[in-house]
């Protein structure tokens, strides 16, 4: 596409019947006060050339009619005159919208605070919504913006996929934890190797296959969890936290013949007070309690 940048009295543009993209009043009052600042267009808008030789904008409706408010006689608009299908109009029309990215709210609050006076900080444009989110920003905390990092996507076949998703519906009950995690890339060589070695042991080339078979490993292992809170004698507690009972039981599910006897047991304690109604996990220490102390 041909493209050039060319100065423009903003009334003779032709606007957007239709535009995805919207501004509340407030910010759009805020963008015409910081237009009439700066007597110009910082950033300049995109228009294509229509059959009648007008110029529509395609990418940049606010800011050519924050320049009409402010008052601005002229602004530079970039511009081409390469005949545009339907199609395209849309689609650059939206592509400008959605592909402008994300800021970083850790690197927003840098930025912010280190704005010196109350008229530049007015000047940024920032709503009430994000400062109140920008108070709860740790500048420590890591940015996605500030990473060197790699994404891996898996795609499973119809057969594979119910196991996969209730493996993965298993680990998050183990983790115990809705929060996200950063790897190592160490940690994420071990995991490459992980699914190689399965995947030879198993003869099979299909990564989404070699993952089922690691974490079918894990859950044939999950016992082996209590070395993280458990010391290798067996005595000793490693910490005091809570611990899934998988890797107690080595399972986190029971058949139903024993749960139903186990709830009863439970409920009956519960009514005689004899354990928490919000801590009904004493009754199972309490009967091993009570077993070991019989040995």
């Amino acid at each position: 596409m041909n493209t050039r940048v060319v100065t423009v009295n903003p009334r003779e543009l032709k606007l957007l019947d239709i535009n995805a993209r919207y501004m509340r009043h407030e910010t759009y009052s805020a963008l015409v006060q910081n237009v009439k600042r700066d007597g110009k267009l910082t950033s300049v808008p995109f228009a294509a050339r229509n059959g009648d030789g007008r110029y529509e904008v395609l990418s940049g409706n606010h800011r050519v009619k924050a320049a009409i408010d402010a008052g601005l006689e002229t602004i530079d608009v970039m511009v081409t005159d390469d005949e545009l299908t339907k199609d395209q109009r849309l689609a650059i029309q939206l592509s400008h919208n959605a592909l402008s990215g994300e800021d970083d709210p850790a690197v927003l609050k840098q930025l912010y605070d280190a704005i010196g006076t109350v008229e530049f900080k007015a000047y940024a444009g920032l709503d009430d919504k994000m400062l109140e989110l920008l108070k709860s920003v740790q500048i420590g905390s890591i940015g996605e913006a500030n990473l060197d990092f790699q994404t891996i996507s898996f795609t499973f076949l119809p057969a594979e996929i119910e196991s996969a998703r209730a493996v993965f519906a298993e680990a998050k009950k183990l983790m115990m934890s809705d929060e996200n995690w950063l790897a190592r890339w160490g940690d994420y060589d071990l995991f490459m190797d992980s699914l190689e070695e399965a995947g030879a042991a198993y003869n099979v080339k299909n990564m989404a296959t070699a993952l089922a078979l690691v974490t079918r490993v894990f859950m044939d292992h999950r016992s082996d969890l209590s070395k993280g809170w458990l010391s290798g004698d067996g005595e000793t507690v490693l910490h005091k936290g809570w611990v899934p009972l998988a890797s107690v039981l080595g399972t986190s599910k029971i058949p139903a013949e024993a749960a139903i006897t186990i709830k009863r047991a439970i409920d009956k304690m519960a009514s005689k007070g004899e354990v928490s109604p919000t801590a009904l996990w004493q009754a199972v220490e309490f009967w091993a309690a009570e077993y070991m102390s019989g040995a």
